[in-house]
């Protein structure tokens, strides 16, 4: 029998909601009346929906890609979210929560947040993720994080949904 890699080691410790339940309650201490959540596709996305049902939020939550803002097409390419972002609400003055499944460079941060002040500039914008896998390469740091793991740089991990709507994470090496 192989010894597992250090990927399944992770996973065999991550429960993803368990995590997400820690988020929401940290989430519950940090909203206020006029926060909107803004998840990013599409982990982000799938926390933002569901913690906007779980939190009662009246304002409907928005999904923001970062497609048209990256900067390593060359070794990512152009991804496939065709109208990927949806902003139902004025992005002018308002306290943005924006919520993400994994932090590691802040690439994709910031170009989610370039992204966001196309449609505007907001009041205040807030960063929560569930997990925080450290390995930043630009100075962005959340609010607020569920979990802060390490992982080799050949390794990544990724929030899956179930048909059910149930979350797991996936781990790959790449």
């Amino acid at each position: 029998m192989s010894n597992p890699s250090p990927a399944q080691n992770h996973a065999l410790h991550l429960d993803a909601e368990a995590l997400y339940d820690s988020l929401l309650v940290g989430i519950r201490r940090i909203v206020t009346p006029e926060t909107t959540l803004v998840g990013v596709w599409s982990g982000g996305a799938w926390l933002a929906e569901r913690l906007n049902t779980d939190l009662g939020l009246k304002t409907p939550h928005g999904v923001i890609s970062s497609a048209l803002h990256r900067d390593d097409y060359s070794s990512r390419g152009m991804s496939a979210t065709k109208d990927a972002t949806h902003l139902p609400f004025e992005v002018e003055g308002r306290h943005i929560l924006l919520i993400d499944d994994v932090l590691y460079t802040g690439r994709t941060t910031r170009a989610v947040i370039n992204e966001l002040f196309d449609f505007g500039r907001p009041a205040s914008v807030t960063l929560a993720v569930l997990v925080d896998r450290g390995g930043r390469q630009l100075p962005i740091e959340p609010a607020l994080s569920a979990a802060r793991i390490t992982l080799p740089a050949n390794e990544r991990v990724s929030l899956d949904r179930t048909p059910e709507g149930r979350f797991q994470f996936h781990f790959e090496r790449v």
